[in-house]
């Protein structure tokens, strides 16, 4: 089994924001593969769907942000799933608006809920998919993760969300390398992945 969490804050207040795009992912994906209904479970809401018969459990913890990480060390340790089997998604701020970063492993770069999924799963090596919101800087950083998109910029954003969902199926039937290959260039060169 796959493990796929994306990070946010639940309740109506945030779903819109820039920092619930993992939310909207794990969203899509369960839409896409008419995943069994969400249930609470692991500090947050899970729903089991299957992708080209790969079961996949998706995971939105409900434990805000700076402690995704309870949720998904749970979730982990409770089906003893590797950690090269665990995706997590996330905004990040120093990627254009709708550009996809993947990579198999890495450092938090500075992203709370990434370093709390570090800290509590005890590993760097895991999968994660970074989707762009911009850049701020200063103390205007918290309220532009916490600010939702303009209309303009939600077209952008809702193409992203689908190239995002259709990076995970990538990463979930062939691989991280195939996903990076494929989705961590610019849409326009790609052709609209």
């Amino acid at each position: 089994m796959k493990l796929v969490a994306g990070l946010g804050n639940p309740g109506a207040k945030y779903a819109k924001t820039r920092h619930n795009v993992g939310f909207r992912v794990v969203d899509e994906l369960a839409r896409r593969w008419e995943a069994a209904s969400w249930r609470e479970q692991f500090g947050g809401l899970a729903a089991t769907g299957l992708c080209r018969g790969e079961k996949v459990l998706l995971l939105k913890p409900m434990t805000y942000m700076n402690r995704s990480g309870q949720s998904v060390g749970e979730a982990v340790r409770f089906h003893k799933i590797e950690a090269a089997d665990l995706l997590v998604v996330v905004d990040d701020m120093a990627l254009p608006l709708g550009r996809l970063r993947v990579r198999p492993q890495g450092s938090a770069g500075g992203h709370n809920g990434l370093s709390d999924v570090i800290w509590q799963i005890g590993t760097e090596a895991f999968a994660r998919l970074r989707i762009g919101i911009e850049q701020v800087s200063g103390e205007r950083m918290v309220d532009h993760v916490l600010s939702p998109f303009d209309p303009e910029e939600e077209a952008t954003v809702g193409s992203a969300i689908g190239r995002a969902a259709d990076a995970v199926e990538c990463w979930v039937t062939e691989g991280i390398v195939e996903a990076m290959n494929r989705f961590n260039r610019a849409e326009e060169e790609t052709g609209g992945n």
